[in-house]
């Protein structure tokens, strides 16, 4: 059958790591219908949107996307274009597998690091319920919450403060939850560890681990723990081979991600799945990059990883296992790879973009 299936081309180094994406998901045989859309800081100057509407409606149409990077400005500008799809969409579960490829350079070569990470997509601080400092509804909020905090001055003026609203829910906690426990009974996963600061946050945290306690009642064939998310990064950093699949809430899950990818040698092998009920966007962990731009020069293995995810939710697990079969090749034999791959990255054997997904496309047929 023919998959429909919408490209979203991204900017910075998002355009050429699409391409390269494609070529290899194409070398696998799969029939794919891709509808290319753009979206990003490019479109921005000449539309006035990063993300214009024709994106969403081809999404929602073929209800699955591969999506190359797109830049989100620090501190200014307009919000996280991910994150927007993410809840425009429903796409309540951020999915990161972070898994050892022999031949990646990492300190952990010598452990077998394999672990999941299913981050909750659309609450905690993420949920974008800021107030920005002098603003007069910030003024109001201040001292509503210094009159709730039985007469302690908590928080100082208006002027000097800004505020975010971490929501966290019953049903958003029960359905990640319930997502990651899934994933390990159908992967023959072992272990689930709830990650959450409840020592502190007792009451959104709490609720998090709360509920993550219920929904482990219901899946007794897999093993259910929890810690609490400073003790988990020491934890990761010292014995990763001890966890399996992670479930977060958003703000934590976006941090421990990249450590985790960090433990597998680097957000350049770091894939990532958005999955709702009606639909599906895959993309890398990583940004866009945007001093690269046109270079030719980034690895693109973590979209092209992303794309084997999103053949694996089309239920093409052939394909899928034959594309991540012929990444793990090239990355082992470490000849046709990007310079952030090789011993010294000033080594003048290394390709580019484009070159490295030749090379896979090779191996794939």
């Amino acid at each position: 059958m023919t998959h429909e299936v919408t490209l979203i081309t991204g900017d910075g180094v998002g355009p050429e790591l699409a391409a390269a994406a494609r070529k290899c998901i194409d070398a696998t045989g799969v029939s794919i219908n891709w509808d290319v859309q753009e979206a990003g800081v490019d479109v921005m100057e000449r539309t006035g949107t990063p993300l214009p509407e024709s994106v969403l409606q081809s999404v929602r149409r073929t209800k699955c996307a591969l999506k190359a990077p797109i830049t989100t400005p620090v501190g200014t500008g307009f919000r996280s274009i991910n994150v927007y799809l993410r809840q425009e969409l429903g796409l309540y579960a951020c999915i990161r597998p972070c898994k050892y490829y022999a031949g990646v350079r990492t300190f952990y070569s010598h452990v077998p690091v394999d672990l999941v990470l299913f981050r909750e997509n659309t609450e905690d601080l993420y949920a974008g319920v800021e107030f920005e400092k002098g603003a007069a509804k910030t003024t109001e909020l201040i001292a509503s919450i210094n009159s709730l905090a039985a007469g302690k001055k908590i928080l100082t003026g208006a002027d000097e403060t800004g505020v975010s609203i971490k929501p966290i829910s019953i049903s958003g906690t029960e359905r990640i939850v319930k997502a990651a426990f899934e994933y390990a009974r159908k992967n023959g996963r072992k272990k689930v560890t709830s990650v959450h600061k409840a020592n502190i946050m007792k009451y959104t945290d709490g609720l998090f681990l709360e509920v993550s306690r219920e929904v482990a009642k219901n899946y007794s064939d897999i093993e259910f723990e929890d810690r609490i998310v400073d003790n988990m990064c020491m934890q990761l950093v010292q014995k990763p081979e001890l966890y399996d699949v992670l479930v977060l809430p958003n703000l934590y899950g976006d941090i421990v991600s990249d450590l985790c990818a960090g433990l597998v040698g680097g957000l350049g092998v770091a894939p990532g799945a958005n999955i709702g009920d009606n639909g599906a966007v895959f993309e890398a962990t990583h940004g866009s990059a945007p001093k690269y731009k046109g270079l030719n020069k980034v690895n693109p293995a973590a979209l092209i990883l992303s794309g084997m995810l999103m053949l694996r939710h089309l239920k093409e697990d052939a394909a899928a296992d034959k594309l991540e079969r012929a990444v793990a090749a090239v990355i082992a034999e470490g000849k046709d790879v990007t310079y952030d791959m090789k011993a010294d990255r000033n080594d003048p054997t290394a390709v580019g973009t484009l070159e490295m997904a030749e090379a896979i496309c090779r191996y794939v047929n």
